[in-house]
């Protein structure tokens, strides 16, 4: 009897740079991580993870999982996990995520609105839990 074999997806280990004295205005579409030295404006849309280093600037709008900002975001940010601010973060927009951690020393002007998992019990009724 022949089975068939589900194929996976692979896992995407690719880092992607925008150096510091590079600009890109427009959308960037990409599966791996990046990691932004230099200005970008427009959207940042990835499965992975987004850095924003000290020397990056992004106004625009970021989707990703998880997001480390150590320079510049104005925008809307969208992380369905992990949103860090290093202490010489500078936040200003709107921010949809699961989890926050903030470092003193950074400046977080935003609306924030942390998302809550819906966890399905045994006898089919639906608990809401706040993450935060």
């Amino acid at each position: 009897m022949l089975t068939k074999k589900k194929q996976r997806e692979p896992i995407v280990s690719e880092i992607n740079v925008i150096g510091k004295n590079t600009t890109i205005i427009g959308d960037i579409i990409a599966e791996g991580d990046f990691r932004i030295e230099g200005i970008v404006e427009g959207t940042v849309k990835t499965k992975g993870k987004v850095v924003v280093g000290a020397s990056g600037k992004i106004k625009g709008k970021i989707e990703c999982a998880e997001a480390d900002i150590e320079g510049t975001f104005s925008g809307e940010l969208l992380a369905t996990n992990l949103l860090t601010l290093k202490a010489t973060a500078l936040i200003a927009g709107n921010v949809i995520i699961s989890k926050l951690a903030v470092e003193p020393g950074a400046e977080f002007n935003a609306t924030c609105t942390m998302k809550s998992a819906v966890k399905e019990l045994n006898n089919g009724q639906s608990k809401q839990e706040k993450t935060a």
